[in-house]
């Protein structure tokens, strides 16, 4: 079985940032799924499960109400390894260009009273929510993102070059 992508970025070396994780072609148009890297894979604890949830929540209701992206938006979501999420967008822009998009969608965070749709009727584990932590996670990357803006490596995923075996087996080169 084939490697998706995501798996075969080096995750020893990707710090938090934006980056491009993958362009596809659906129809006639490109989506772009892009890697919002909360935290350092396996350097850093993943971001606390019940505050991912409300960052999930608050930030799927910010991006699909910006009135500037609300049409681009195709998916908001966190990744299984709980060290950031996945963004998805119609078209193809270079990580920096959405640099400003995700800054304020972190940024609004602060000011949530409470977690968008965070009931039994509205969520599958409606219990399951911290909007403390969530601003707490949220003004870290923001903070973290801001202070960033002209650092060209939060926009792109590492360089690594794999070798592989004639039998098919692969290794990083470092």
């Amino acid at each position: 079985m084939d490697l998706i992508p995501s798996f075969t970025v080096d995750h020893t070396k990707i710090i938090p940032g934006i980056f491009t994780s993958r362009i596809d072609t659906i129809g006639d148009n490109l989506v772009t799924t892009y890697d919002i890297r909360v935290t350092r894979p396996n350097k850093e604890p993943g971001v606390d499960v019940a505050a991912m949830h409300s960052l999930e929540h608050i930030i799927a209701t910010y991006l699909r109400n910006d009135p500037d992206w609300k049409d681009e938006v195709i998916y908001w979501g966190p990744m299984g390894c709980l060290t950031g999420f996945y963004l998805i967008l119609k078209g193809n822009r270079p990580p920096k260009e959405i640099h400003d998009l995700v800054l304020r969608a972190f940024r609004s965070v602060k000011d949530s009273e409470d977690v968008p749709g965070a009931t039994a009727e509205n969520c599958g584990n409606y219990a399951l929510h911290n909007l403390g932590m969530a601003k707490w996670y949220a003004a870290k990357f923001a903070d973290y993102l801001a202070e960033n803006a002209e650092n060209a490596d939060i926009f792109e995923y590492p360089k690594t070059e794999r070798l592989v075996t004639e039998d098919g087996r692969q290794f990083f080169d470092s």
